[in-house]
């Protein structure tokens, strides 16, 4: 009688960090399929047929700037020829990383939703930021300024105000669910039609030039893809209100920047707060830096500390599913 052949072992690249923190939970979740993770660098890392990309792995790379320990995952990456599926920390999908494994066919999923709150509320906070007219007392107190702003311009009343969003994904859903709480008027921008909601009006990319005269704020949280990438240009610009201020928490290559300085410079657009650009590290010489009506943040929006343990949880919900065979959650494509 021939023994049985054990099956052989799953082997599943992740960071030295993640395997310890995640070794018992994947061991749970796979049991009792034997496997074997590994990090970059070890031999049998090209024999992965499953790789998780946490947020340490990338650290402070960016998609124009790697860093050596980011370059080392994605080489071990590049050189699993049996990779079969790679979940990702981060909700988009664009670096060019992860384009080529999808064009290899790869499977790839990413942690869209894990940070949505938080990137929500980082842009109702440049909403408020500017709503409430802070740059200006900032100014004032900088220079020990007493300047009460019933006498330096009063701030409009939020209440009835329009804010056009464009994205309606977790992040750009809980942005709506926010500003409709402070009582705005919510026009939705969103690749599909859909049935307008109480408080929301929806319509496509192709209506974007009607509804963007009527916004008080412009709010950007989609993904960038070959339809959204400079999305909003020079036209899309001029047709803004002057008073509008624009919030980008989605990627930088949607905006025109260029002609975002132009708007803002001459105060065609009223201001902008911005958390992601075209070129990431924002370079020194960048006119947004020092423009009055910018805030410029280092690509933070979605940064907690309740990121990871949400993200680990979706790559071991997807783990499963894959161990059974079932449909992974946020499938990403090209």
């Amino acid at each position: 009688m021939s023994a049985v052949k054990e099956p052989e072992p799953i082997v599943i690249l992740m960071s030295s960090e993640a395997i310890t923190k995640l070794s018992a939970d994947v061991e749970r979740v796979l049991a009792p399929r034997p496997f074997r993770l590994v990090a970059p660098g070890d031999p049998q890392a090209r024999h992965a047929r499953i790789a998780f990309v946490s947020r340490d792995v990338t650290g402070l790379s960016t998609k124009h700037r790697i860093l050596a320990p980011t370059q080392r995952m994605y080489d071990a990456l590049a050189a699993a020829e049996r990779l079969e599926w790679v979940h990702v920390h981060s909700a988009g999908a664009d670096r060019a990383a992860y384009v080529d494994l999808l064009r290899r066919g790869v499977l790839l999923t990413t942690s869209s939703g894990a940070n949505a709150s938080v990137v929500a509320q980082t842009a109702v906070l440049g909403v408020l930021y500017f709503a409430r007219h802070w740059p200006q007392l900032a100014r004032a107190r900088q220079a020990r300024r007493w300047a009460p702003l019933i006498e330096t311009g009063l701030p409009r009343d939020l209440q009835g105000q329009t804010a056009v969003a464009v994205g309606w994904g977790p992040v750009g859903q809980e942005i709506g669910r926010l500003l409709r709480a402070l009582g705005l008027e919510l026009i939705v921008v969103r690749r599909q039609r859909a049935e307008d909601q109480p408080g929301v009006k929806m319509v496509t990319h192709a209506q974007l030039p009607q509804v963007l005269p009527r916004a008080d704020w412009l709010l950007l949280a989609c993904p960038l893809t070959q339809e959204t990438r400079a999305l909003i240009g020079r036209p899309e610009l001029a047709s803004l209100p002057a008073h509008c201020t624009l919030v980008n928490v989605s990627r930088g290559e949607v905006v025109d920047e260029a002609a975002l300085v132009e708007a803002l410079r001459s105060n065609a657009l009223a201001g902008a707060y911005l958390d992601v650009f075209a070129t990431e590290p924002l370079p020194a010489d960048s006119p947004l830096w020092s423009l009055p009506n910018v805030v410029a943040t280092p690509h933070s929006a979605g940064f907690s500390d309740g990121n990871e343990a949400r993200v680990s949880r979706m790559f071991l919900d997807n783990l499963g599913r894959w161990l059974r065979n079932e449909p992974l959650v946020n499938r990403a494509s090209l």
